[in-house]
């Protein structure tokens, strides 16, 4: 696929054109057009208050998704629904690449001790690879595998350490490239020796950070997914990730987003329409990331990115299905109060730069007529939708409700005008029902330790009145950045976000 044409620029430009056009559309529209504007307004408060509902909806019945997945003993399980069509237990194992780049020891342990901690599977099924940067040096690096080696050594069914080279031609440094790397490494260690028991058919692959504290039933649930489903080499599959190890010890802005996601997540894995997209910490058959060459060199965003590649590549079969035991990982921090603001900042702005997926996907649909319309549009739209709310539904929300009457007095006049800031405020106050809803479910599911003390209790209470400052601050100017980047084309380099541990 050639990526220098000017149609391909064109999409590269439609995230940043969309998201400037609903941001000024409110002032110039407010003279010219002001019922445009303000039934353009009132259609996305109605759409607001609808997508708000189902997230509520669809959380509460996820939280009860979870409390059944954490009850369940998924090797009993696999034991009394076993089939003839099924792949047998004693044939399954799992790949997990940890990405990492120059994080101290304590914070790899964090993931390393969470699969060690695995219950109702055997852990020699389990296969590690510490996938390590060359541009990270060769002293931190060998400092780390003597460190692990030694403790690790005869937990797992094998603990591979990788060092991906740095400068290699056409690649853009990232997790991305590392984790291609470590898979095509272990690929040719492990599935083409004739001495080798393992057999790609019977892998899965997860990709995850160094931070990752998979739930202790993650992988026997992962188990018992894999060998039952007919498809298994067209799924991903997604756990809900939350952002709970460090929640109470980072600022409120960063904590207000991150309570609004990790109950929204749960949500988002349930989508009735099936069309949503794996992230940050998932798995899959190291058969179908093999059957499309793994992660592509020079894109960033890897998680969306890898499922449109295979999706394409399948000819629309792929689909992600839910795993519902909860993966926690650390909320972005820093040195201090602000390098952590920095930190999640430029995170979200390495994450909206999935935009870049949009184009993308335009061109390989217009390249596969042979995956039904629906389906390709449904994808594209599910990129477009995710990436214009995030750059612009703050501004319609705000300022959208409230421009057309204060710039346009004669339209102040209009029934319409008059209306409008009632009607919004009526629809936005009943949206806090929904919020209230994700702010206690969030609560409820995390962990024991981090709602102790009067403090916790208190300043999680006390932070919400800053939610919408939190919300454009630390998700919207980000996703707005990268999307204008974007547009101008500017490309963006991938940086690490600072975990908890690091913080000196």
């Amino acid at each position: 696929m050639n990526k220098n044409t000017r149609r391909y620029r064109f999409y590269e430009m439609i995230p940043g054109i969309f998201a400037w056009f609903v941001i000024l559309f409110p002032i110039w529209g407010s003279f010219l057009v002001p019922k445009a504007v303000a039934y353009f307004v009132l259609a996305f408060l109605v759409y607001w208050l609808y997508k708000s509902f189902k997230s509520a909806i669809l959380a509460i019945l996820g939280y009860f998704k979870i409390q059944k997945a954490k009850n369940t003993n998924w090797l009993e399980k696999f034991k009394q629904d076993f089939r003839a069509s099924w792949l047998r237990y004693q044939d399954i194992n799992h790949v997990v690449i940890i990405s990492s780049y120059k994080e101290p020891l304590e914070i790899i342990e964090m993931a390393f001790s969470s699969l060690a901690s695995q219950i109702d599977i055997d852990l020699k099924k389990i296969h590690l690879i510490l996938a390590q940067e060359a541009r990270a040096g060769e002293e931190n690096n060998q400092k780390t595998i003597n460190y692990f080696q030694k403790k690790y050594k005869s937990i797992f069914g094998s603990l591979t350490f990788t060092e991906h080279p740095s400068n290699l031609p056409g690649e853009i440094a990232g997790k991305h490239t590392n984790e291609a790397w470590a898979a095509k490494y272990f690929k040719k260690h492990n599935f083409n020796n004739a001495n080798c028991k393992l057999k790609i058919e019977d892998c899965t692959l997860t990709s995850c950070d160094v931070d990752t504290i998979f739930h202790p039933k993650y992988f026997s649930a992962l188990t018992y997914h894999f060998a039952s489903n007919p498809s298994r080499y067209f799924r991903f599959w997604q756990s809900p990730i939350f952002w709970h190890h460090n929640i109470n010890s980072v600022p409120a802005f960063i904590r207000i987003t991150g309570t609004m996601g990790n109950a929204i997540h749960i949500a988002n894995i349930q989508e009735p329409d099936g069309i949503f997209f794996n992230y940050s910490c998932y798995s899959s058959s190291y058969k179908l990331i093999d059957s499309v060459g793994y992660w592509d060199p020079d894109m960033i965003p890897e998680d969306w990115h890898i499922f449109l590649q295979t999706f394409f590549a399948t000819g629309g079969q792929t689909l992600v299905n839910p795993i519902f035991l909860p993966t926690i990982v650390d909320a972005p921090d820093g040195k201090n109060y602000f390098s952590a603001l920095k930190n999640r900042y430029n995170q979200c702005l390495r994450h909206a730069w999935g935009a870049i997926d949009i184009p993308y996907a335009i061109e390989q649909s217009r390249l596969h007529p042979e995956i039904p319309w629906l389906t390709r549009a449904l994808r594209i739209y599910k990129l477009i939708q995710t990436h214009f709310i995030w750059s612009s539904n703050w501004f319609i929300l705000t300022l959208g409700t409230s421009l057309p009457v204060a710039l346009n007095p004669y339209f102040f006049g209009t029934t319409l005008g008059y209306n409008l800031p009632r009607i919004a405020n009526l629809i936005l106050t009943i949206c806090l029902i929904p919020m209230f809803i994700l702010i206690v479910l969030d609560w409820k599911l995390r962990p024991v330790y981090q709602k102790k003390g009067f403090w916790n209790i208190f300043k999680n209470i006390l932070q919400w009145p800053m939610m919408p400052i939190a919300t454009l601050a630390m998700s919207v100017l980000p996703g707005l950045h990268s999307h204008t980047r974007l547009l101008f084309g500017r490309r963006l380099e991938y940086k690490t976000t600072l975990k908890t541990s690091s913080v000196k």
